[in-house]
């Protein structure tokens, strides 16, 4: 499942664990992968210095990212020693899930899923689609991001007609919570019937 920054992938995420699929999360894998004390955390010290970690011994998030936005070589850094880690734990985590139940449907939350080429590694795409406009008044009012702060991260991923391209089934996330649920168990029914096809 893939969408824009502010087009209610919690929203989405939520209703599919109330309907049964096992949701994994790249943001919750990419926190996990840096905790304090992680191998991940030290190889991002030792390449990027003690200024990206805080006093309490975590990532310094906001210092990271100032320090990537604009260089093309930190950020494939930062990816050299992220992703694999990111994979490896998905991996276990998708082990664990068919363990317990082998019949599991699976949805993995990926925000960056166009903007890093990965589709084919997937059997089928969700795209929340929500006009940038939206997108843009809910990093202001919920975020409490400026104009220009939520205009550059809106800019900065894939468009909306991009991730369309992709989709398997797309959920209209600019309207009420309510009409957003209602396609989010329509598109579940549909995965169902897929799955056991």
């Amino acid at each position: 499942m893939t969408g824009g920054i502010a087009a209610g992938k919690s929203t989405v995420c939520n209703r599919l664990r109330e309907l049964g699929a096992h949701v994994e999360s790249a943001d919750e894998l990419v926190r996990f992968v840096q905790r304090k004390g992680s191998p991940v955390l030290d190889a991002i010290r030792e390449r990027f210095g003690i200024g990206v970690i805080d006093e309490s011994g975590e990532l310094d998030r906001a210092a990271l990212g100032r320090l990537i936005f604009e260089d093309a070589d930190a950020r494939r850094d930062l990816e050299s020693i992220v992703h694999p880690a990111i994979a490896e734990e998905l991996q276990h985590r998708i082990a664990d899930a068919y363990a317990v139940n082998p019949g599991a449907i699976i949805v993995y939350d990926i925000p960056l899923l166009v903007e890093t080429k990965r589709m084919d590694e997937f059997d089928s795409i969700i795209v929340l689609a929500c006009d940038p406009d939206i997108r843009r008044q809910r990093l202001i009012d919920l975020r409490g991001m400026t104009a220009e702060e939520a205009d550059a991260r809106i800019a900065a991923q894939a468009t909306e007609v991009e991730r369309m391209q992709v989709a398997d089934w797309i959920i209209d996330t600019g309207e009420s919570i309510d009409e957003t649920l209602e396609q989010v168990d329509d598109v579940w029914a549909n995965i169902q019937s897929v799955s056991r096809a």
